[in-house]
């Protein structure tokens, strides 16, 4: 079962002893480009983001366990891996983790290779049909092995009436186990978010358009006129 907070009240320890808990974070990716706008947001997500999980907590428990997709290891390293990439959300573990919580190794390194190479082979153009699919079915495959080690990991540390913490992107396609019971955290800043994001990409896209025509030729005058 999977409840959103912000649209049910705020869960109570009763409700929920003896099962399992993880809260799932939707982990937002801002285009490299120099974006104030998309920015603040951001900051913003991440404000609200803390506050509803500090209201989660109190009602079912600390966080113990925190998952985050793409880090093959856990502990000190995978924290100083987080600051490189993102300050806002390795400012969120870091307090976590100083709180006892475990960060830890969600990925399997093998199989996250396999898809980010095959990634980047897919965005090529093929003159063979069936080496395409042949590489489409490899990826597919790649990735119902990814969010199946990821669910695993999940299970195999979470522990008997833990409290765990999942951020990953919004289009995963991990099943969770049975007995854990998935909070779905969604802070008013998600859907803020993914309207600017809707918006900066139509800009772009309309940026490329107009510059496609402006490489045009123009039309050469027929002669004697």
């Amino acid at each position: 079962m999977t409840q959103e907070l912000g649209r049910v009240e705020r869960p109570s320890t009763e409700s929920f002893q003896g099962k399992r808990k993880l809260f799932l974070v939707p982990h937002l990716y801002k285009p490299s480009a120099d974006a104030d706008e998309g920015n603040t947001i951001l900051q913003r997500y991440w404000d609200q983001i803390q506050s509803q999980v500090a209201s989660l907590e109190s009602g079912l428990g600390w966080i113990k366990h925190i998952y985050h997709e793409g880090l093959t290891e856990g502990g000190e390293k995978a924290v100083a891996y987080l600051e490189a990439i993102d300050q806002r959300c390795h400012t969120f573990v870091q307090a976590k983790t100083q709180a006892g919580a475990t960060l830890e190794a969600t990925e399997d390194e093998v199989v996250l290779g396999e898809i980010l190479d095959l990634q980047r082979c897919l965005m090529l153009p093929f003159t063979s049909n069936t080496v395409g699919t042949k590489l489409q079915e490899w990826f597919t495959d790649g990735v119902r092995r990814r969010y199946e080690h990821i669910s695993n990991r999940i299970d195999q540390t979470l522990g008997e009436n833990g409290v765990g913490l999942l951020m990953i992107n919004e289009r995963h396609q991990v099943q969770f186990p049975a007995d854990v019971e998935i909070f779905f955290v969604a802070p008013p800043a998600l859907d803020e978010f993914r309207r600017w994001l809707d918006g900066w990409i139509a800009k772009q896209q309309d940026a490329d358009t107009e510059s496609t025509q402006g490489d045009e030729p123009s039309e050469e005058p027929e002669p004697g006129k």
